[in-house]
C-alpha cells in the first residue's frame, strides 16, 4: 500500500491526508480546494457522481473516506469494484452493515469506524477485557467538549452535525441483562464526576460498533454513552421530540450548526471501565484520557480533530505494515492496542496531552 487517497478535506479529512503524507504518496479529494494551504496535491470533483470516483480512486491502493455518514456508501463500493483498501470514520449502524458485506468477497481490507466512538474506545475497551479470566461488565464513554461551554446546551459542533444527530435520533445496542438490545438514545442519563467537574452521559447509537456482536455471551453488561454537560440531552430531547424537528434533520443541523459554531479549545474525554474476575477474584480496571488541542507542523488542531485524525491514519499505517489482516471486514476490538500505539500516528495517545 503505497499510494492513497483522502477523501473529504474538512477539519478531519485534511489532518488525516497530513499526517499519512509523512508515509505514503497521498492525494486528497474534495468539491472546493480547501482556503489553506496543504502539503499534497488535491484533485476537486463530486463525491457524489460514482463514475468519477470509481475512475478516480483506479489510480489509489487505498481509500479513506472522511466524509459524513451519508455519503460513505458510493466510495466503499468504488473500492470494493476496484479491490482497494477501504477506510472510513462511520459510526451509522446500516453504513457499516452495508460495507460489512461488502468485505465478505472483498480482495482488499474494508475497515470503517476508524474513529474515536467507534473505533478508539472499542480498541481500548477490548484492551482492559483481556486482562480478565471471566467478564461481567464493559462501559465505554467518550466526550467531544468546549472546554468554555456557554448557553444551556453546552455545546459545539466541532464535529459533523450531520453524524451528531444521526447518533442523537438512532436507537443504540447494548447488552443488557446478558441480552442483546436496542435502547433509545439520549436516554439512561448517568452522572459522571470528571477531576471534580460533574458531567452527564446517556446512551447514542453507533459507539460499539461491532463489540455487541463480539461479546454476546461473554459479558451481562455492555453499553456506550456520550459525555455531555449537564442538562444537555433534556434539551436535545426537546429540540428533536417535542418540536419534531427529528423529521426534519436537514434544518435541525442549520440551526445547530448557526447556533453553536466550532470552537477552537476544546478537549476529548476518553473513558473506559471493565469489571470481572481475574486471579485475585472480582476486580475493575479503567483507562481515563483528557486530550486537549496540540500542534501538529506547527498547526493548531482541535482535539477533536486530532484524535479523530491520528486515529484512522494509525490503522491505516497498520494495514500498511500487515500488523492487521489484509482482506475482509477488521473489527475495531480486534485491533491490539499496543500494537496502535506503536504506530507513528498512535503514538499521539501516549499519555494525557
Amino acid at each position: 500500500m503505497q499510494n492513497v487517497l483522502i477523501i473529504g478535506l474538512g477539519k478531519v479529512g485534511s489532518l488525516v491526508a497530513t499526517l499519512l503524507n509523512k508515509q505514503f504518496s497521498v492525494k486528497g479529494l474534495d468539491k472546493r480546494r480547501p482556503t489553506k494551504s496543504l502539503p499534497f496535491e488535491i484533485i476537486e470533483g463530486d463525491v457524489t457522481d460514482e463514475a468519477f470516483i470509481e475512475t478516480t480512486l483506479a489510480d489509489f491502493d487505498a481509500v479513506v473516506s472522511c466524509m459524513p455518514y451519508n455519503l460513505n456508501l458510493p466510495i466503499a463500493n468504488a473500492a470494493y469494484k476496484l479491490g482497494i483498501h477501504y477506510f472510513d470514520l462511520t459510526e451509522d449502524v446500516p453504513t457499516t452493515a452495508a460495507i460489512r458485506q461488502m468485505a465478505e468477497t472483498h480482495r482488499g481490507v474494508m475497515a470503517p469506524q476508524c474513529g474515536l466512538a467507534p473505533g478508539l474506545i472499542g480498541i481500548v475497551g477490548a484492551d482492559l477485557a483481556k486482562r480478565f479470566d471471566k467478564l461481567r461488565d464493559i462501559e465505554l464513554r467518550v466526550g467531544a467538549l468546549p472546554c468554555y461551554p456557554n448557553g444551556l446546551l453546552g455545546y459545539s459542533f466541532t464535529w459533523s452535525p450531520a453524524g451528531v444527530i444521526n447518533e442523537y435520533i438512532n436507537d443504540a445496542e447494548v447488552i443488557h441483562n446478558g441480552e442483546r438490545k436496542m435502547v433509545s438514545s439520549l436516554d439512561g442519563i448517568e452522572v459522571i464526576n470528571i477531576e471534580g467537574q460533574e458531567f452527564e452521559a446517556f446512551s447514542t447509537s453507533g459507539g460499539l460498533g461491532t463489540m455487541c456482536e463480539t461479546y454476546l455471551g461473554k459479558v451481562d453488561t455492555l453499553n456506550y454513552k456520550t459525555i455531555r454537560y449537564p442538562g444537555h440531552a433534556k434539551l436535545m430531547r426537546f429540540l428533536l421530540y417535542e418540536l419534531i424537528l427529528k423529521n426534519n434533520r436537514q434544518q435541525i443541523e442549520e440551526i445547530l450548526t448557526s447556533a453553536k459554531p466550532p470552537v477552537k479549545e476544546d478537549v476529548v474525554y476518553v473513558y473506559a471501565v471493565v469489571e470481572g474476575w481475574q486471579t485475585d477474584g472480582l476486580a475493575r480496571e479503567e483507562f481515563y484520557r483528557a486530550f486537549h488541542p496540540r500542534l501538529i507542523d506547527g498547526q493548531h488542531w482541535r482535539a477533536i480533530s486530532w484524535t479523530t485524525a491520528a486515529s484512522i491514519a494509525a490503522v491505516v499505517e497498520m494495514v500498511a505494515a500487515g500488523a492487521l489482516p489484509q482482506q475482509g471486514f477488521i473489527k475495531q476490538e480486534e485491533i491490539p492496542f499496543e500494537a496502535f500505539l506503536a504506530t507513528e500516528n498512535g503514538a499521539f495517545f501516549r499519555g494525557n496531552n
